[in-house]
């Protein structure tokens, strides 16, 4: 079982999306939906799935990406958490996979696919990361860091509250959280057996070098 963490502003043209995949791949998880003032009709949508899902909708008007998720893991009823974006669409899934490697490891995230205006694009700038081969510890040699990512990524419950997000940061919460977490002599892990489709937002901050 798979608590579900969706932080949600305005994502009314893609949560949907991110819903029905959960429905078609983890339909049994806790959803926990984090709405941050939203004023589309994303919260009408997500009322689509009540009688399908197990959905939770809690309101967050002090918003840090850190301080929602550290909300939420407080939420969750289960071991295995999976922040997700309101905007991914999930199009793989190994559950068994992914509950093996998290008792090696801290985190597991997953291949992410952009998608602009309905079409695949080249992956530059950060989505040049999401190789085709796993990968422990990944290391962005475009930041200089440790590269976790939070749209979509299983995590240890656990650890999570072991180790909490920053809640002072405006964002890359997820890259911080890995730098922690290899202090402390633990680790995470890219696989490409699981995936979403990650949709272009206008205000979205992952989203440079379209092309």
């Amino acid at each position: 079982m798979v608590s579900i963490i969706i932080r949600n502003r305005n994502e009314g043209e893609y949560i949907g999306f991110t819903l029905q995949s959960i429905m078609d791949f983890i339909p049994d998880s806790q959803v926990i939906i984090l709405d941050n003032n939203s004023t589309d009709d994303s919260l009408e949508v997500v009322g689509l799935y009540n009688d399908k899902l197990n959905i939770e909708i809690d309101s967050i008007t002090q918003y840090t990406p850190g301080l929602a998720l550290n909300y939420g893991v407080k939420k969750c009823v289960h071991d295995i958490v999976l922040i997700l974006s309101g905007h991914s669409q999930i199009t793989k899934m190994d559950i068994p996979f992914v509950k093996t490697k998290l008792q090696e490891y801290s985190a597991v995230f997953g291949k992410q696919t952009p998608i602009y205006k309905g079409r695949r694009i080249y992956k530059r700038y950060i989505w040049s990361h999401f190789k085709d081969k796993d990968i422990p510890n990944m290391w962005s040699n475009i930041e200089d860091r440790h590269f976790l990512h939070n749209a979509f990524c299983f995590y240890n419950k656990k650890h999570l509250i072991e180790t909490p997000f920053d809640e002072s940061l405006p964002g890359k919460e997820d890259r911080y959280w890995a730098k922690d977490i290899i202090k402390k002599d633990q680790s995470y892990f890219y696989t490409p057996s699981i995936e979403v489709n990650h949709y272009y937002t206008r205000n979205g901050a992952t989203w440079k070098g379209i092309g």
